[in-house]
């Protein structure tokens, strides 16, 4: 069992380096060859960051573990908001006052709900994929079209937008770059195998579920570069960066991993997301609408019950 936690821990330590080795090759290559900042940060950057989740959904599926590929996205969203902003803000407040996040908050209900109601049918197969893709296609779509109108407002912006892209660096040598490339191409689906593996010998240890497992230590896990940023962006009173952060992966997670992941192969879903974990995922996403539409700071109160809250839903997970 040590042994198995360990390698856990080690997949786990390997997934978050190489998603993030493969986020600097890419947006590097990407600027290199002239692709614009604008289409990097909507794409490849977006993809980047959800890859070890996306490696893992696939390695899950693989291994015959569905619960694990779902628990890890449900449980990743409620962490995502619970978690990640609940402890930042025990930090330093956070001022989502002064920001305007109601369209792409628009956008992940929209996205949470096309999930639910998939889910009812039982299982994500590619029928139900192709619909999530789609509705991905879409929010990308409108997202580049709103960002380019306003980009177009002030054209001063564009070197400004490519050195504020996450993992840019002009001055990159190309080695580098494809070191980059192939520590994250070849790190993913190892740690993502080794995560998977030993999570599933843990959970047989534990007399649990892969689901329940999936639910609490993949997802935690997994939601940890979510955290680390947005800890940094609460920091820095970039209240912007940290709520933008937690829309933006959450409807990644449902659009985009297990939209492709169901394209690999059926994902069955568990009677236990569609009694509790959906509607538990829905609640916490409507948790935001004090700070989106009511002009509410996320303070340390905010901080303290949101955190508050992702602790009792873990407790009932695990006590079930």
């Amino acid at each position: 069992m040590i042994l198995a936690w360990a390698l856990s821990g080690l997949g786990l330590l390997i997934l978050l380096f190489a998603g993030d080795a493969l986020v600097k090759g890419a947006v590097n290559l990407s600027l290199r060859i002239g692709i614009p900042a604008l289409i990097v940060s909507l794409t490849i950057v977006a993809f980047g960051t959800s890859a070890p989740e996306l490696l893992i959904a696939i390695q899950a599926i693989l291994d015959d573990v569905p619960g694990i590929a779902m628990g890890n996205v449900v449980g990743s969203n409620t962490a995502n908001i619970l978690l990640v902003l609940g402890i930042p803000a025990l930090l330093a407040t956070m001022h989502t006052s002064e920001c305007d996040t109601r369209k792409s908050f628009n956008h992940m209900i929209a996205a949470t709900l096309l999930f639910i109601a998939l889910a009812y049918r039982g299982v994500f197969d590619w029928v139900a994929s192709i619909a999530l893709l789609v509705a991905l296609g879409a929010m990308l779509f409108d997202a580049a079209r709103d960002a380019r109108a306003h980009r177009h407002a002030d054209l001063a912006k564009t070197t400004d937008e490519e050195d504020d892209l996450e993992g840019a660096d002009p001055d990159m040598p190309s080695w580098k770059i494809g070191m980059f490339l192939v520590l994250g191409i070849v790190g993913l689906p190892l740690g993502a195998s080794l995560l998977v593996d030993n999570a599933t010998i843990i959970a047989k240890e534990f007399g649990v579920s892969d689901t329940v497992i999936g639910l609490t230590l993949v997802a935690i896990g997994t939601s940890l570069p979510e955290l680390a940023t947005t800890v940094v962006a609460a920091l820095r009173r970039q209240a912007d960066v940290a709520l933008g952060n937690v829309i933006g992966s959450n409807m990644f997670n449902l659009l985009a991993i297990i939209g492709i992941t169901g394209l690999i192969g059926p994902i069955e879903v568990a009677p236990q997301f569609l009694r509790f974990d959906l509607w538990v995922m829905l609640g916490a996403s409507l948790l935001l609408v004090p700070f989106v539409y009511l002009g509410q700071n996320i303070t340390r109160v905010w901080g303290v019950a949101l955190s508050a809250l992702y602790i009792a839903y873990l407790i009932v997970v695990l006590a079930g």
